[in-house]
Formats: structure tokens, sequence, C-alpha cells
């Protein structure tokens, strides 16, 4: 057996020198099977072929084909370089024969062997087929690797990275010599220790996908060469061995930074697109209770006015009026007049409080606000027992804001603290400028019910309510908090159950 191999040059071929006892059928196997030279690194060569019958079909099939033939088996011995003979008679005598009267060192082979090279050959016609798979796979891999859009990278469970795409080259701005063999967290983290370990609470996909045995998904933020971080969606996916066990794992790394920012505007522009609706039907509810009570403070001066007209027509009804009588007239038109004015007024602000103008942001005086806000609420108090007492900074406190919202936030207070009184009370609203912030402070207090300590977390989020069911939406603090965020100003509350509540807003002004 000789090594064909030169240092240097591929892999070593081994080549062996076969004689063959035997020119039967398994002979002319032999001869087809090896004629093609089917094995990659193992170069069969049959030296000569021995059998009594000159017409037996591998003998002859060996002479057509060159193979040196005879009809005694010594004559194989003295082939030079022979490696060894293989007896393909079945003949027990003729295998004895052959191994007593064989050279020194040459190998002896039954016709067993026969089986063996069989299925030698057709395992390597199945590896080469599927190595050639594999190739094709391979080739298959890279290509799709390489045109992806997405980062992808092939990474080892030691957290190294064996693969990467030009995508994920271009994306972390370093070279394939850089990049191979570097741990995947000081790529795109460059810290020096894995994710879960550094950052805790940071997820880690590829521990996740060892772990489990599964695909895994994680966001993470990503800061690559000084770039502002980008938000990325990681998923792994295992590649595993014939024993089940993962040995590499794929990650593909999607940037989500434009795409979350545009559903953040989108989400905004909606947010805000549903605030001005709410604040317009929380409107409409508050307009609902200002008329109501306002019905009230109109049929007063109604009924005075009638009252007025009537006495004025029984005179008129006497005859020609006295002069006694015209000065009585003068003190009820003057009456009368004031009575109107009031009711105009009523009407006026409701009528105001009412109209639906574009929402738009512009320069405010937030004293003005407040002014026209307890205005229209003055009535409605009065009927119901409540004091109102009021201390306003005395310089304008302006803002860049939208009028219909900061009505509307602070008429839903003042409601809240006129609901928690409905036996009477006391109801302070006062005004300031912390200068130190330039923020303008509102505060509004009253001496009611007051909030459970449970509740006061809570007070805030859409539909809750301490109130029975029918009385209440559960939306007007909600609104107010969304109208205080969209205006950049914050809002605490103060209360103790049975004393009352204290609300304090705090918007920035100019």
């Amino acid at each position: 057996m000789r090594n064909n191999s030169k240092k240097g040059s591929a892999p070593e071929k081994l080549s062996l020198n076969i004689g063959i006892v035997g020119g039967g059928r398994a002979c002319k196997f032999f001869l087809g099977l090896l004629q093609n030279q089917p094995f990659d690194y193992l170069d069969i060569r049959i030296a000569g072929i021995c059998d009594i019958n000159p017409d037996a079909e591998g003998f002859r099939l060996a002479r057509d084909m060159g193979i040196y033939t005879t009809d005694n088996f010594e004559d194989l011995f003295k082939i030079e370089g022979l490696d060894g003979v293989i007896e393909l008679t079945g003949s027990r005598e003729v295998l004895l024969e052959l191994i007593r009267t064989r050279p020194k060192g040459l190998s002896i082979l039954e016709h067993n062997i026969g089986k063996l090279l069989r299925t030698l050959f057709l395992k390597d016609e199945a590896l080469k087929s599927a190595m050639k798979e594999a190739t094709l796979d391979k080739m298959a891999a890279d290509f799709l690797m390489q045109q992806a859009n997405e980062r992808i990278s092939v990474l080892s469970p030691d957290f190294r990275i064996v693969e990467a795409n030009e995508a994920y080259l271009d994306a972390v701005g370093k070279s394939r010599d850089e990049v191979i063999g570097a741990h995947c967290y000081e790529i795109t983290h460059g810290i020096s220790a894995p994710c879960s370990r550094s950052q805790p609470g940071l997820g880690c996909p590829l521990l996740e996908t060892l772990r489990s045995g599964e695909s895994a998904h994680v966001l993470h933020e990503h800061s690559f060469h000084g770039n502002p971080p980008t938000y990325c969606d990681l998923v792994t996916y295992p590649l595993k061995d014939q024993n089940g066990e993962v040995v590499r794992v794929i990650e593909v790394c999607r940037d989500l930074t434009g795409e979350l920012a545009s559903r953040w505007e989108k989400r905004i522009k909606e947010m805000k697109t549903n605030l001005k609706k709410l604040v317009q039907e929380d409107r409409m509810i508050s307009l609902g209770k200002l008329v109501a009570s306002s019905v009230h403070e109109i049929n007063n001066p109604i009924q005075g006015l009638l009252t007025f007209s009537g006495l004025m027509q029984d005179i008129l009804n006497e005859g020609d009026p006295s002069a006694e009588d015209l000065e009585r007239f003068k003190h009820y038109l003057s009456m009368m007049s004031k009575e109107l004015e009031r009711c105009g007024n009523i009407v006026s602000g409701l009528l105001s409080f009412s109209r639906q103008s574009e929402m738009a942001f512009k320069d405010v005086d937030l004293n003005e606000v407040l002014e026209q806000v307890l205005s229209l609420t003055s009535h409605k108090m009065e009927i119901q027992n409540i004091k109102l007492s009021s201390e306003l900074y005395e310089g304008p406190l302006v803002l860049n804001g939208d009028v219909n919202q900061l009505q509307q936030c602070f008429l839903n207070l003042i409601f809240n603290a006129m609901e928690a009184m409905p036996e009477g009370g006391e109801l302070r609203v006062t005004s300031d400028l912390d200068r130190s912030r330039q923020t303008a402070v509102i505060r509004i207090e009253d001496t009611g019910y007051g909030i459970a300590k449970e509740d006061l977390g809570h007070i805030f989020d859409p539909f809750f309510t301490t109130k029975g069911e029918g009385e209440g939406t559960g939306l007007g603090l909600s609104i107010v908090y969304g109208i205080l965020k969209n205006h950049g100003g914050d809002i605490q509350v103060q209360s103790r159950l049975g004393e009352g509540s204290a609300f304090v807003l705090s918007l920035p002004v100019k």
C-alpha cells in the first residue's frame, strides 16, 4: 500500500494493488465497481486475475480491460507491489491453500470481503450525495444570508460570532475580520460580559434558545460607533446536531427605530385626537350640568319680571297713573332691567361655553380662564350653599395653551369639589407664580368628603370612580390629567377622608 500524496498537495490518497482468485460473476462485479474509482481517498487497482476457466465472465472482462490473467494463483504472488489477494471462488480449500502458500506479509481476503466493499461503495455514494446536498444547502444559506436586508449572524454557544452577513457588518461598522470570532455582546453593546450579567433584566435570546432548544425573541437597544441608539427586534433560531443538541444559533436582528418612531408619532396623534374628542364630549356633559342649574337661576328673574309687569298692568287698568305710580314704574323698570341683564349674562356665558371652536394653542391668561369658569359656576354654588373664595395672582399668568381644554380642566375640578359638598361647604381657588421654576401654581380646595388613602393612586385612571352607578363616568380626572400633560404641566392631590381635598396644578408660563 502506497501513499500517492505529496507535501502541500490535496488530502492523501492511498493506493492498493489487489489480485483476484476466481474470475466468475463476483469478479465481474468488482471490476465494474472499481472501474470508475468511486472512492475519493482510496485508489484500488486490480493487478491480476486467476481462474482455471478461461471463459468465466469476469476473467474475459479482465482480458478485455488489459488486466493480467493466469490459471495459476501462484503467478499472482510474483506481481511486484501486490498488497493482497481476494478469494472469490467460495471454496474453503482454495482459501486455505492461498493462506498456506502466500508470501510473507501478503494479505489474503476471503470472498465475504465483497459484501464489505459493496457496502463501502454504497456508503461512499450516499456520503457523496449528502455532501453535494450539504454544499448546495450551504450555497443557498450563504446566498440568503448575504441577500437578506435584515442583520443576520450565526453564534456559537459561547457567544462568539461564527458568521455574519453584509447587512450586519454595515450596521456595526466593522470588517468581517473584526467581527468573526468576537463575542456578540462586545460588538452590539460594547461590554465585556454577556448582556444578562452586565445588565440585569436585559433578556438574552441566545441563552433562552440554548436553554429551551426553541426560538426566542427579545427587544434590545443597540448603539453602534457613536450613533444614536437603535431599537432592535432580535429573534434566535437553534441549529441542532444529530443528538438534538444546539450547536449553533442563528440570530436575526431587525431595526425597529424608524418603525417605532412612526408608530409613536401616529399614537401621539391618535391620543391628541382622542383627547380633543373626550374634552368636547366632557364639555357637553358639563354644559348639561350648567344648564340644569341655570334653569333655576333664570327662572327667578323671569318670575320677578312677570310680577312687576303684572303690577304695572293693574295700575294702568285703574286709569292714568299718578306721579307716585310713575315713580313706582321707574323702580320696577330698573329692577326688571337688572334681572334681564342677569339672565342675559347667564345665557351669554352658556352660549360662549357651548360654542365649538377649533382647538388651537395660543397665549392664554390662566387668571382670565379661571374667572370665566368661576363666573359660569357661581350661581350653581349659590344653589348648593357653597361659599366661594378666590385669591388670584395680581399679574397675568400667560402660557401657550388651548382655552377650551383649560376651561374644561378647571371646570371638572370645580364640579368634583362641588359634588364632594352636597350639603354645602367652602370652595377656595387660588393662583400664584413660582418664579424659581417659572410655573403657575393653581390650588382648588374643598371641605368635602375627601378621598380614601387606598383610592388616591387611582383617581386619574380612566373610568375609575368612587361614585355610585350612573352618577359618573370616571373620565373627569383622567381628562384633567391628559390636558395638563398636553400643556407640559402636572397635578398633585392632597386629601384626608372626611376633611376635604386640594388639587394643586403646575403649568409652565412665559
